[in-house]
């Protein structure tokens, strides 16, 4: 079985995607081979191929990026971490669009209120951008905090989805 592989150009730089099937298992504002290296190990033996869309998931993300800023809430997605992690980005899924939370607040979500350094790194470590909207999460007192790909990114997701 053959993973597939897209680029998407958007208003902050081009967003590259890999899939299995309908389920996206990474998307990053950097390259390729970051993606590739992101993923679990289980799909180490799948042949990659570059597609010009990646089915159901392109679309989405399109329309995200449209306007309709609740379309990437339909995509699946899958990401290697472990079980403190998988709970800290269901957590940020759940995070509606134009809406952010802190990192103490994530932690809590995600089940350990005391984990707010996890939940920080949660963030640092997703491999799946956007899509699992690590950008809502902010520090306490509404400071937007880090983001990998530089904070004019995340300011302008942010305004994208309706924040004020």
């Amino acid at each position: 079985m053959a993973l597939l592989l897209t680029s998407l150009s958007t208003p902050i730089g081009t967003l590259n995607l890999i899939a299995d099937g309908e389920v996206l298992l990474g998307a990053n504002l950097s390259s390729f081979r970051a993606l590739k290296a992101g993923l679990d190990p289980i799909y180490d033996s799948f042949e990659i191929k570059e597609v010009s869309k990646i089915p159901v998931i392109s679309p989405l993300i399109k329309d995200y990026f449209d306007g309709d800023v609740r379309a990437i809430d339909a995509i699946k997605v899958s990401q290697p971490g472990g079980s403190f992690s998988q709970s800290a980005w269901k957590a940020m899924r759940r995070v509606k669009a134009g809406k952010v939370i802190s990192y103490a607040d994530l932690a809590k979500s995600a089940g350990s209120p005391k984990a707010v350094r996890a939940a920080g790194s949660a963030c640092a470590k997703n491999a799946i951008v956007i899509v699992v909207p690590c950008h809502r999460i902010v520090k306490t007192g509404g400071a937007l905090g880090n983001y990998a790909y530089g904070l004019n990114k995340k300011e302008w997701l942010l305004g994208h989805e309706g924040l004020a």
